[in-house]
C-alpha cells in the first residue's frame, strides 16, 4: 500500500479543532476518525485526536481490532 507520508505536525493539525480532520495514528499507520461518532469534537473519552496513540493502547477497554474498521490513510514520518 503506497500511501502519503505525514508529520507529526501535519499530524496534529487534525485534532478537529485546527482543522475539521479527525486524524489518529497507530503503529506507523494514520487513520480519519472524522465520520466516527465516537471520535466528535476530535476527542474520544480521555484521548485527543492528532496524535500518536500507539502507547495508550494498552490501557483502552478495546484491542488494536477496532483499528480494522478504518482503512489507513497515510504514514507517519
Amino acid at each position: 500500500m503506497d500511501l502519503p507520508v505525514y508529520t507529526k505536525q501535519q499530524l496534529a493539525l487534525r485534532n478537529g479543532q485546527d482543522k475539521p480532520q479527525i486524524w489518529v495514528a497507530y503503529k506507523g499507520f494514520i487513520y480519519d476518525m472524522t465520520e466516527s461518532r465516537l471520535w466528535r469534537n476530535g476527542k474520544h473519552y480521555e484521548h485527543w485526536a492528532g496524535q500518536d496513540l500507539t502507547d495508550e493502547l494498552p490501557d483502552a477497554p478495546h484491542t488494536e481490532a477496532v483499528f480494522e474498521k478504518f482503512t489507513p490513510i497515510g504514514k507517519i514520518k
